[in-house]
C-alpha cells in the first residue's frame, strides 16, 4: 500500500542554513515517528511558501545517509490569504502496511497549527 506522511515547519528567515537546518529537522522527526528507511519511500514532494529562496531544501534530504536515491521533487505552495509565512512542508510517499491512522504526520514550529486534528506526537 502507498501511504502519504505529511509534515511542515516554519523558518525565522530565508536563510540557507536556517533552511537546510529546519528542514533536517524535519525529515529527522518524520523518519524516527514512522519508522521509516529510505528504501520505503517513492517519492517526497518538498513545497515552500514564496517567501523561501535561498535554497532548494532538498538539499537537507540529499545529505540523509542512504537518501541519495529518493526521487524529489521542490514546488511553491500555493499562496492564500492569512496563509502562513516562511514554512516548509513535506509529502513522502512511503509504501507500508500500515493503516492511515497509524501514521505519524508531523508539524513543527511555527507550523504546530495547521492541522490541529492530527496526532503529530
Amino acid at each position: 500500500m502507498l501511504r502519504g506522511v505529511r509534515g511542515a515547519i516554519t523558518v525565522i528567515e530565508n536563510k540557507e542554513a536556517d533552511i537546510l537546518k529546519a528542514t533536517e529537522k524535519l525529515l529527522n522527526v518524520m523518519i524516527e515517528k514512522n519508522n521509516l528507511s529510505a528504501d520505503s519511500v517513492a517519492s517526497v514532494f518538498i513545497s515552500t511558501t514564496d517567501d523561501i529562496t535561498a535554497v532548494f531544501p532538498a538539499r537537507a534530504m540529499r545529505a540523509l545517509d542512504g537518501w541519495k536515491y529518493v526521487p524529489v521533487m521542490c514546488m511553491k505552495e500555493m499562496t492564500t490569504p492569512d496563509s502562513i509565512n516562511f514554512c516548509i512542508r513535506i509529502m513522502m510517499h512511503i509504501n507500508t502496511d500500515k493503516g492511515q491512522t497509524e501514521i505519524h504526520h508531523v508539524y513543527l514550529e511555527g507550523a504546530s497549527g495547521l492541522r490541529p486534528d492530527l496526532d503529530s506526537n
